[in-house]
């Protein structure tokens, strides 16, 4: 047995879910480094980093694969490449191959959501996800070693999907799937809300500034002042929005003096 001097390991990323645990990504013969480097950036977006290349055309590794992946290097830098199909998948339990055309074999096919809901329910199992060649996908015998299919509900009109974004839909649906698609931010008010006190303040503030600049007809002031306060409180301003306002009314007020 050997061991690694820990240098010459890729870097492990606090967040990256343990491989166990997530699918394992499988392309059959990539021929185009855009495209594989493209794939590692789609699982790195969601989490997946164990990748597994069968028979790479034109031999591994490729010219500017790693560009293509924007930093999704250390899903490129643990790949393993295999020469078959059977070799890639012989200590998995369970295999999605996904394929855009009917196959006429007698397997389940499933969207990727409720594939990866599959994939969710069999956690302690070795489970992966097989995606074909650029041109032509995965060969009906390739297909035939894998428990179900995977297909896409993509236009009729055009149903032609990248490898990188096949494999992009299938991580947003595994992410999802399990409980791990938490948004990165949440768009609450960062400032609390404003108090009835700082309200009346500025009710007080911006009337005494309109009647300055005659505003009001004189007959309809209370009704129109009363309009304006509704109006203000539907907004529900934030204590920022309330000094925002404020600090607005004291430049005009100036310049108008």
């Amino acid at each position: 047995m050997t061991t690694q001097d820990p240098q010459d390991q890729a870097p492990t990323k606090l967040t990256e879910v343990p491989p166990r645990i997530a699918p394992v990504v499988i392309l059959v013969e990539p021929q185009l480094a855009e495209n594989i480097g493209m794939t590692a950036r789609a699982m790195a977006n969601f989490g997946l980093s164990e990748l597994r290349l069968v028979n790479p055309k034109n031999g591994w590794p490729k010219k500017g694969v790693r560009e293509a992946a924007s930093g999704a290097t250390h899903v490129l830098d643990r790949a393993t490449i295999h020469a078959s199909v059977a070799e890639a998948i012989g200590d998995l339990h369970y295999v999605l191959a996904t394929t855009a055309r009917e196959r006429g074999q007698m397997k389940r096919v499933l969207a990727p959501e409720d594939a990866m809901g599959e994939v969710v329910a069999r956690q302690g199992q070795r489970v992966a996800v097989m995606f074909g060649r650029e041109r032509v996908g995965l060969t009906n015998e390739e297909v035939s070693l894998a428990d179900a299919i995977i297909t896409f509900p993509v236009s009729p009109d055009f149903p032609s999907l990248n490898l990188a974004q096949a494999v992009l839909l299938v991580g947003y649906a595994w992410r999802q799937a399990s409980g791990r698609a938490v948004l990165p931010f949440s768009g609450e008010l960062l400032a609390p809300p404003a108090t009835r006190e700082a309200l009346m303040s500025l009710f007080g503030s911006l009337e005494a500034a309109l009647d300055g600049a005659r505003f009001y007809p004189p007959e309809k002031r209370d009704i129109i002042a009363r309009n304006m306060r509704d109006m203000l409180h539907r907004m529900g301003l934030t204590e920022q929005d309330v000094r925002t306002f404020r600090g607005a009314l004291r430049a005009l007020t100036r310049k108008g003096s």
